[in-house]
């Protein structure tokens, strides 16, 4: 079962791990990324997300089948995003990824956020406490300093 979407409304994890259930599911992983206060060294106010809904529905659809490729068509996955303007806390994305197995539930729902940061189009732009803002191009998984 595959899942994906677009919305401006608050996300729900309680729908995603609804979503992520089966019977023979021993294990649930959910990731959440919130907008936080600090990026880079500056702070954070709000985070404004643009996208292409369509391109990305496509393309999330293209990464949950690839995931269900990858660790076996049984498994169950979820990944919608956010647009428009979120204040810091807010989740801006959800993925989550049921499997029997605990492994293969972790390493589908971070391949789910990975390869959605790099692949689909979606703009980011971070408004600042001094009333700057700038878009901010999306990132796979940095080290942090």
């Amino acid at each position: 079962m595959i899942h994906v979407d677009i919305t401006e409304a608050v996300l729900d994890p309680l729908a995603a791990l609804s979503h992520c259930c089966a019977d023979s599911h021993g294990a649930a992983d959910l990731f959440i990324g919130r907008v936080r206060n600090l990026n880079e060294g500056r702070a954070v106010t709000a985070v404004s997300y643009d996208l292409h809904p369509v391109l990305c529905k496509n393309i999330f659809a293209e990464i949950c089948r690839e995931a269900q490729g990858r660790w076996g068509d049984h498994i169950h996955v979820y990944l919608v995003h956010r647009l428009g303007r979120l204040e810091v806390g807010e989740a801006s994305v959800i993925t989550a990824v049921s499997s029997p197995h605990r492994a293969h539930s972790f390493e589908a729902c971070r391949y789910l956020i990975e390869q959605m940061k790099v692949r689909a189009p979606i703009w980011k732009q971070e408004h600042y406490v001094d009333g700057d803002s700038e878009w901010i191009k999306g990132h796979a998984l940095r080290n942090p300093a």
